[in-house]
């Protein structure tokens, strides 16, 4: 069975420019725009860490009325190097953001991201608030400690099978600390040591990752550039707690209070949990949240893509009324 939700979307469309920013060593980033060069700029910001942009992300918007600008941050996707960890935290991730706005020229945006990219758009939007027209959040992660614990071990009551496997990788005297010791292994420079731990840390992720078993999106998951990005930058960032203070983001939400807020998430999500989207509309109450009765974590999935397609739609009339 595969996701049907992108019949919800913009046909596909392909990019008007791309290019390549060159950040401090060893990284370079990669964007590109497609849509409306005259359109609502609006910014796409992937999940993961690590996870990258695809061709499907495009759609969400609809390219008679947005600029649709993506970019693959710091060692994923196409920026390289692939993986990297040097010079990568969230502080270095929302400098890329205002480096990237600058160097297109835009003025202000709309901010669109999922799971740890509506994290890196709270993080940028709470310390440039001017620049941002509208947030339009899916599947939100506010990086607490609890948030960490639940992907590593709370899961297990829902997924017992996949947290098993999970488990189950690491040598029976290292599955006290799960995230130590897959760390441990994913910063290993030795392909056979780094490659299958990565491999087993995005396996179990993507079989979490949707309401119903979805066997085609679990094989993105298995690409091995994928699964090596998206596990080593999700271990470096849990390990380091997301370079953020606890509650950092709740603590600093009045900085935001004014901006247009779209909140989307999935009732069933396992990865990132509802109770997070509640707690963050509890501090935000001007933004309007809605839970998708019959979804978990992806975007794909039928009622998430409605309703952030839906979402796009409001906030660009709203925008073009002046409001």
């Amino acid at each position: 069975m595969s996701l049907d939700g992108q019949k919800n979307l913009f046909p596909p469309i392909e990019p008007f420019s791309t290019g390549e920013l060159r950040l401090e060593s060893p990284h370079t980033l990669y964007w590109e725009q497609s849509g409306n060069p005259e359109g609502l700029p609006v910014l796409f910001l992937h999940g993961g860490p690590g996870a990258g942009v695809n061709n499907q992300n495009r759609r969400f918007f609809n390219p008679r009325f947005y600029r649709i600008i993506l970019y693959d941050q710091r060692g994923a996707g196409r920026s390289k190097p692939l993986g990297e960890l040097t010079n990568n935290t969230t502080t270095h991730l929302i400098g890329d953001i205002e480096f990237l706005r600058c160097t297109l020229k835009v003025e202000k945006w709309v901010l669109f991201g999922g799971s740890w990219g509506s994290t890196l758009a709270l993080a940028y939007a709470e310390i440039y608030p001017e620049r941002c027209i509208a947030l339009i959040l899916r599947g939100i992660f506010l990086c607490r400690k609890s948030e960490i614990e639940w992907f590593m071990y709370g899961i297990r009551t829902v997924f017992p099978e996949a947290w098993g496997l999970f488990e189950g990788y690491l040598p029976a005297d290292e599955r006290h600390d799960l995230l130590t010791n897959y760390y441990r292994r994913l910063v290993d420079p030795d392909p056979d040591v780094h490659m299958p731990a990565a491999l087993a840390w995005a396996q179990y992720e993507g079989s979490c990752s949707t309401f119903r078993s979805d066997n085609e999106s679990l094989a993105q998951f298995q690409k091995p550039e994928l699964a090596l990005s998206l596990a080593r930058l999700e271990a470096h960032y849990f390990v380091h707690n997301i370079f953020l203070s606890e509650g950092a983001l709740l603590r600093e939400i009045d900085r935001i209070r004014s901006i247009p807020g779209r909140i989307v998430q999935g009732r069933y999500d396992m990865i990132c949990p509802v109770v997070s989207a509640i707690d963050l509309h509890l501090a935000w109450p001007e933004a309007k949240l809605t839970i998708v009765a019959d979804a978990g974590h992806s975007s794909l999935e039928p009622g998430i893509c409605s309703a952030l397609v839906h979402a796009t739609e409001q906030i660009w009339a709203l925008s073009n009324h002046g409001g």
